[in-house]
């Protein structure tokens, strides 16, 4: 059976479903994170196109800390759409729903965590991993 997701609505076991993923995922990075410095950590087998990608196409976002205007506005929705859609046979799951800290040096936390695809957690987290931002999670533990 295929079904077209615009055809669904919504559905309150689907949301619920996605939210016990999307929580799961969350807290099995976080995990890794406080196990491990993120500058050691590769999160997919194209981790450097990603991250010279990101950087090329959106050089003003800070990772350090996110704006949501950079992703969730119909003008940004409109800039990262092409770009997400270029990882459609590279990436697994580039298009499911994720949880993304807003700030890099908190936990997932309700004030800290926006919903974002997995190519854009992708984006962030392997930025934050190369540059450093997430070495003090490790180190904390």
């Amino acid at each position: 059976m295929s079904l077209k997701a615009e055809d669904m609505g919504n559905m309150p076991e689907i949301e619920k479903q996605w939210a016990v993923v999307a929580m799961h995922h969350a807290e099995t990075y976080y995990k890794i994170l406080q196990a491990m410095d993120g500058k050691n950590l590769k999160l997919t087998k194209i981790d450097d196109e990603i991250y010279e990608h990101f950087k090329k196409m959106f050089p003003e976002i800070d990772v350090t800390e996110l704006n949501e205007k950079d992703f969730k506005t119909p003008e940004a929705k409109a800039r990262w759409r092409p770009f997400i859609n270029e990882y459609e046979n590279k990436v697994k799951d580039f298009n499911y729903g994720t949880l993304l800290r807003i700030r890099a040096d908190g936990d997932y936390t309700e004030d800290n965590t926006m919903f974002a695809t997995r190519t854009q957690f992708y984006c962030i987290e392997i930025s934050r991993n190369k540059l450093g931002y997430n070495s003090p999670i490790c180190q904390k533990k």
